[in-house]
């Protein structure tokens, strides 16, 4: 497994720079969690990290060699990347869906191949699908979709997976279970990579946090280090309070008007 490198990465977008001169790694065997207000730049980092965006300085590495130079079916087998608001446009099956996720050439329609069936019922069981495995996914809801491509990205079992909202639209038990199921593969080694704006959620489940404002890099490393009240304010332009105990780390939100 290979760490994933951005190095002095610069995108502009017309006279609009949206990255500025970032450098940072995710780690192989950690989940790095990217945090930042709307707007930050999260989403332009991730299509960075999946090769879908070119930068206009710095380069990419996973490991040694430079993302760019990575055949688009080899590293469609290396990495998969679940961006927001992934939709369905054609009513195949929930297991259809995730099957896709295995190989760019499965074949739309048909039989699933017997040699892919284990892997599909790890998925479906692991997203809480087993019971919509037939439906079509032009007939699920929101929060059944966002489950349905959650499934689809971990079903291959990707050396590099990265993933922008995957709680987005999630009751609070399939949160924890979605947040849980990213977990269970950085530990297995993966390099996993989400973008959330679920602080509690964020601050549970990762090893470490990029915090992005404005384009630019605040801070990153370990959460216990970094993440400190003063950088969430600054961050998010509002107070907040960290707190801690048994049951894991809450971040509350403090309304100004009823200070003082």
């Amino acid at each position: 497994m290979s760490d994933l490198i951005l190095d002095h990465i610069r995108v502009r977008r017309g006279e609009r720079t949206i990255l500025h001169d970032i450098s940072l790694r995710f780690t192989a065997g950690g989940l790095t969690a990217v945090i930042g207000p709307n707007g930050a730049g999260k989403s332009t980092m991730l299509d960075l990290a999946a090769g879908l965006l070119v930068p206009d300085a710095g380069t990419v590495r996973l490991g040694d060699i430079a993302l760019a130079t990575i055949g688009r079916k080899l590293l469609a087998q290396r990495r998969a990347y679940l961006p927001q608001r992934a939709g369905v446009e054609w009513p195949i099956s929930v297991e259809r869906v995730v099957a896709l996720g295995l190989t760019p050439s499965l074949p739309a329609f048909g039989v699933l191949p017997d040699r892919l069936v284990p892997a599909v019922e790890e998925a479906l069981a692991a997203c809480d699908l087993l019971a919509l495995r037939d439906r079509p996914a032009t007939a699920l809801s929101g929060g059944e979709l966002a489950r349905t491509m959650l499934a689809r990205a971990i079903v291959g079992d990707p050396e590099l997976l990265i993933v922008d909202e995957p709680t987005a639209g999630l009751d609070p038990r399939h949160a924890i279970d979605a947040m849980r199921r990213l977990r269970a593969r950085a530990d297995a080694g993966r390099t996993v990579i989400v973008a959330i704006h679920d602080l509690d959620l964020a601050l549970n489940h990762a090893d470490n946090i990029v915090a992005i404002r404005d384009g630019r890099l605040l801070t990153q490393g370990p959460v216990a280090e970094v993440v400190t009240e003063d950088l969430l304010a600054t961050l998010y332009d509002v107070r907040i309070r960290i707190l801690r105990d048994a049951d894991g780390v809450a971040v509350r939100f403090l309304d100004d008007r009823r200070s003082g």
